[in-house]
């Protein structure tokens, strides 16, 4: 290992506190391993009269008196050990009991200065290292008590100029709200520039899309173009137990950002503070309402606060308070959507810096599959096919790579399922059924894959996804959504007399699509009625759902209808089946064999061309 790196880590794991507190129960212990290692090593000790019955018969050399401890040193050379009176000397002793003193060599030692150190340490270190001890264990309360009145401090991470890498260019599919970012950036670059012409820098920018949009990198982005402090929070790490911590938090967080102004302070997923007020439970006193309120007044209070900006990320903008929204506070709302199939290939680009791309892949063509991903799933489905091409040892990402990580993003990974061969042509005649009617209705999109290879919690699926971006559907393409979801059923009946529960989702899509033409969008014989749940929108913001206050005649009529719709379909779609049955046979007949079948080889079976709609209708440009 490098020594810089070995520095490195000796510096991650060097914990000062940690190293103290073991060195003080070290000392305090020592003393204890000392005694009991001592006596451990300490020779084996006999009775004063076994010792001197022992000099008396000469199988004792020498013997060292070390105070009251008698050493004796036998002629074998084994040593014992023993004690006598402190009072009398070992001459008295052996003269008492009638032994010759002079029979034996005795030595005298003088207790050493060493020694008398020694006892005196042993004594006073266990005492000093247990005051040293109890003094680490009230500082770190002192401590403790110390950080309970740091709980409102704000905990923003600060990210200064050069610290962020991610830049604008790191930034595809959302060039609207770029834009709009890259604004707020020039008002704080240049602010003359737009102060001689009466402009004012905006107070806040609100994100709102659905998630993995990019909303968060947007703001990384800003943060690493801004050059100026960045304070990024979360919305949730303004709320603690304790009552006023949050609005604490706030004031905290401003008064840092005013120090260091022209400022930036983002606040990720915004709606944890910011949802209507009133709705709480404990009423207008509620601790995330008065952190809502504490918002408000830094924003747009009595003092005035022209050089922080306040840039806010929310999936949920529909729940917003709406004196967080208006003018004076958040003066733009930006709305990221899905990426069309331009900002796709841009961002399937940006995404595919440093990975080896073989020269097959038309991104183009993964653009036009990959309709309604989202920044997060192109940039996932670029990760799994990079992993799919490692597992077999490429040397880089293809085509089939990609193709595979986008089926399993949008569906899950393959599972292999034991099926019989009965159930397995039923799942062929099933997919085969939607891919068939679809292929030959007129309005519907062309069949890009059909599979019986189980994915998640279906057997098979049938990928048609629409060849441009949709923002609008007819009347005359959600009839053919509606008779392509039915060609699965309509084939169970048709080629076993039989039905299963795996046209369950196809039936719930269905009868959505449906009560949605006939109740929203008013395409059935009741006519340009909405005869759903009311959405009101008042004046104070709060989105309230009525429910339908339709008579028992009319919700009947509307089931009618429903119903007219999806029976007209089937019946197409059977109609359909029987018809080009031997095409329908062809194509579970492949199914059954290789499992899978892509565009052109599904189209080759089938021997005729995508139907299309009727000469003199415009299509879609």
């Amino acid at each position: 290992m490098p020594r810089k790196m070995r520095r490195m880590e000796l510096r991650l794991h060097f914990n000062p506190k940690r190293i103290f507190l073991w060195v003080i129960l070290l000392f305090l212990f020592t003393p204890f391993i000392l005694s009991f290692l001592a006596a451990k090593s300490v020779t084996e000790e006999i009775p004063l009269s076994q010792a001197i019955s022992d000099i008396g018969n000469s199988r004792v050399e020498k013997v060292g008196v070390d105070g009251e401890r008698l050493i004796l040193t036998y002629r074998g050379g084994e040593q014992r050990t023993s004690r006598k009176e402190g009072n009398e000397t070992l001459v008295e002793i052996l003269k008492n009991s009638d032994v010759d003193p002079q029979s034996v060599t005795i030595e005298v030692h003088d207790q050493s200065m060493g020694r008398v150190w020694w006892d005196i340490a042993g004594t006073v270190l266990p005492l000093l290292f247990m005051g040293l001890f109890f003094l680490f264990l009230i500082r770190q309360a002192r401590g403790a008590q110390d950080s309970l009145f740091t709980f409102g401090r704000s905990k923003a991470k600060l990210f200064s100029k050069g610290r962020q890498t991610v830049t604008f260019a790191d930034v595809g599919g959302v060039a609207e709200a770029k834009k709009e970012l890259e604004e707020v950036v020039d008002f704080l670059k240049h602010p003359r520039k737009y102060s001689r012409l009466g402009a004012r820098t905006p107070k806040g920018v609100l994100l709102v899309g659905p998630s993995g949009t990019g909303k968060t990198l947007l703001a990384r982005a800003v943060a690493g173009e801004a050059g100026v402090p960045f304070f990024s929070m979360a919305g949730s790490e303004f709320m603690e137990m304790l009552v006023g911590v949050g609005a604490s938090r706030v004031r905290d967080l401003f008064d840092t950002a005013k120090r260091s102004s022209p400022a930036i302070i983002f606040i990720d997923e915004i709606d944890a503070i910011g949802r209507v007020r009133g709705l709480g439970v404990a009423g207008g006193h509620d601790e995330r309402e008065q952190t809502l309120n504490q918002i408000l007044v830094e924003m747009d209070g009595f003092t005035p606060n022209d050089n922080v900006i306040v840039l806010a990320a929310t999936n949920r903008g529909d729940l917003l308070d709406p004196a967080l929204l208006r003018p004076g506070r958040f003066d733009r709302r930006v709305t990221l959507d899905l990426p069309d199939i331009e900002e796709r290939k841009r961002v399937l680009l940006i995404h595919a810096k440093g990975k080896p791309i073989s020269r097959d892949v038309d991104w183009d063509k993964v653009a036009k599959r990959t309709v309604g991903f989202s920044g997060a799933d192109l940039e996932n489905m670029l990760n799994e096919a990079a992993i799919l091409a490692a597992r077999v040892d490429k040397h880089s990402v293809d085509t089939s790579d990609i193709e595979e990580a986008a089926t399993k993003v949008k569906l899950g990974p393959e599972k292999k399922r034991l099926q019989g061969d009965y159930e397995r042509r039923m799942t062929a005649y099933h997919e085969g059924g939607h891919a068939v009617v679809g292929h030959l209705s007129s309005y519907s999109d062309r069949v890009h894959r059909v599979s019986i290879v189980s994915r998640g919690l279906a057997l098979g699926f049938t990928l048609m996804p629409p060849e441009k971006d949709k923002y609008t559907q007819t009347r005359s393409e959600l009839l053919d959504t509606i008779k392509t979801l039915l060609g699965g059923r309509a084939a169970e009946e048709l080629v076993f007399s039989e039905l299963t529960g795996g046209a369950a989702s196809d039936i719930d899509k269905v009868t959505r699509i449906a009560r949605s033409m006939v109740e929203d969008y008013g395409m059935s014989d009741i006519g340009p009625v909405n005869l759903g749940p009311q959405w009101d929108a008042s004046e104070w913001g709060r989105a309230i759902v009525e429910p339908s206050q339709l008579s028992q005649e009319m919700q009947a009529k509307v089931d009618v209808e429903i119903k007219k719709i999806v029976d007209v379909a089937y019946k197409e779609a059977v109609k359909i089946l029987t018809k080009y049955r031997e095409q329908l046979d062809a194509v579970a007949a492949e199914l059954v064999k290789k499992e899978s079948l892509d565009g052109e080889e599904f189209e080759k079976i089938m021997g005729m061309p995508k139907a299309q709609p009727p000469s003199g209708e415009k299509g879609r440009d």
